[in-house]
């Protein structure tokens, strides 16, 4: 479960952000959804969420220029959050790319939600042990 992890997740799809979050919110979850790398950028100074989940198929600022932007930041205003990139281009944008940019993990869509959980909690199980 995910009780009391701050989850941001970045979306342009209103109904995949709210599919995401519902999601999220049922295990446990204090979720912040967001439609653009921008509102992720303001969100993140309000407060450092424990996981970020963020499409890579966005307008103006995709998720692996979003990822590279947020990777040059100081770790107090976000630049070491565990991130999880959601992608539908899974033929497209290589697994490589995505880590490349600062991803820990790459999962396609649609989501499968016992993936996407799974994914969450080996994400932060692996980091606490670090």
């Amino acid at each position: 479960n995910l009780n009391d992890v701050n989850i941001l997740v970045v979306d342009d799809d209103a109904d995949t952000r709210e599919f995401i979050a519902f999601l999220l919110e049922q295990y446990g979850a204090n979720v912040t959804a967001v439609g653009s790398a921008d509102e992720a950028l303001a969100a993140l100074k309000q407060s450092l969420p424990d996981v970020l989940l963020s499409d890579i198929g966005m307008p103006d600022v995709d998720g692996c220029m979003f990822m590279r932007q947020l990777r040059k930041l100081p770790p107090e205003q976000g630049g070491q959050i565990p991130a999880i990139a959601l992608t539908a281009y899974a033929g497209e944008i290589n697994a490589k790319q995505v880590l490349a940019a600062g991803f820990h993990k790459h999962i396609a869509k649609p989501v499968e939600p016992s993936e996407l959980i799974e994914a969450i909690a080996n994400l932060l199980e692996t980091l606490r042990c670090v």
